[in-house]
């Protein structure tokens, strides 16, 4: 199921053979508040233009995890002074970002990329899918 901003849902995942876990018959709440982005400076390039660290993680910790996929972000009109490997995060359009390439975030699991511009975007999770 689709989630936006602010609202919960209820996801109900039967084991298949990558998921390593089962969960029948109930469904787990799961929610984008679950997962968590951090972004704060990490040094400068050589030309002095700032660079950034983000590193989004899923925090669920229900029963069986709730991996969640399709991770869109809030981002502005992003762009960086260096290039980003576009699996990990790319801009889709104008304040519509997709991180790892739309695979599952796994609970616990990080994902972590460094930008370079003169500000840092403000990055929020806008959209995600259970």
């Amino acid at each position: 199921m689709n989630q936006t901003a602010g609202k919960k849902f209820n996801m109900v995942r039967f084991c298949d053979s990558r998921c390593g876990y089962e969960v029948l018959g109930s469904g787990t709440d799961c929610s984008i508040e679950d997962i968590d982005v951090q972004q704060g400076p990490s040094g400068s390039l050589p030309s002095g233009i700032p660079t950034y660290t983000v590193s989004v993680l899923n925090l669920c910790s229900v029963y069986g995890g709730c991996p969640l996929d399709n991770v869109h972000l809030s981002c502005g009109e992003f762009s960086s002074a260096v290039p980003i490997d576009p699996i990990v995060f790319r801009r889709l359009s104008i304040n519509d970002c997709l991180l790892n390439d739309g695979r599952a975030l796994d609970p616990g699991a990080v994902v972590s990329f460094e930008y370079a511009n003169s500000f840092p975007y403000p990055l929020a999770i806008s959209n995600a899918t259970c």
